[in-house]
């Protein structure tokens, strides 16, 4: 994946509930070798399915008319009507043109990956504060390679956070947030609305454009 800094891309994330994540693995990897050819303007996708069989998904277009594209294709509405099945549930889908992403290392190479969802009460403040500081986070948490962060409709939003392996993600929870660092953490714990939304991604399934 490449990504770095603010983008103009779109992206799509989905989340259900699956009773068997190895078959929604091997929809996806039909997806990549038969239908991803032809999806033009589509960048990648992180998904993944909790322990407890929460399906997680975030969709990377270039823009959102390719985006549209390629659900108008006969060829992703039959994919999707049989991978649909597979799901114990309602699925939700959630759609974000302002999108922040960050790299520090190359996300595609994550061993584990967490995805938060929420909503806060300025995302215009939250935008700004995740700006700030990036050197400093980079040099405090060396374990996290990369983040997306998308903003959805009424202050709710999806960041998905990559990391090399889940045993230093965890380590690097531990480690005591430098004083430079902390005030801007309090804060944006301030501007979230209720608890987030954690899933853990152990197995991610990581895909990017050629």
């Amino acid at each position: 994946m490449s990504i770095e800094g603010s983008s103009q891309m779109f992206v799509q994330v989905i989340q259900g509930q699956v009773a068997d994540p190895g078959q929604l693995r091997a929809a996806l990897d039909r997806w990549m070798q038969e239908l991803a050819p032809g999806a033009e303007g589509w960048l990648g996708s992180t998904s993944g399915v909790t322990e407890d069989g929460r399906s997680i998904a975030l969709v990377r277009f270039e823009s959102e008319d390719a985006a549209r594209r390629n659900s108008e294709r006969p060829e992703q509405d039959a994919w999707w009507a049989e991978t649909s099945k597979l799901f114990t549930g309602e699925v939700t889908f959630s759609e974000s043109n302002r999108v922040d992403v960050d790299a520090n290392g190359n996300p595609d190479e994550a061993g584990f990956v967490q995805v938060m969802r929420g909503r806060g009460s300025d995302p215009e403040r939250a935008r700004e504060l995740m700006s700030q500081d990036s050197a400093k986070w980079a040099e405090f948490r060396p374990e996290m390679i990369g983040s997306v962060g998308a903003e959805h409709e009424g202050g709710a939003y999806t960041m998905v956070l990559y990391f090399t392996s889940e045993e230093a993600a965890r380590e690097g929870e531990r480690k005591e947030v430098p004083p430079e660092l902390k005030a801007n953490m309090e804060e944006m714990d301030a501007l979230s609305i209720g608890v987030p939304e954690f899933f853990d991604l152990k197995d991610p399934w990581l895909h990017s454009a050629t």
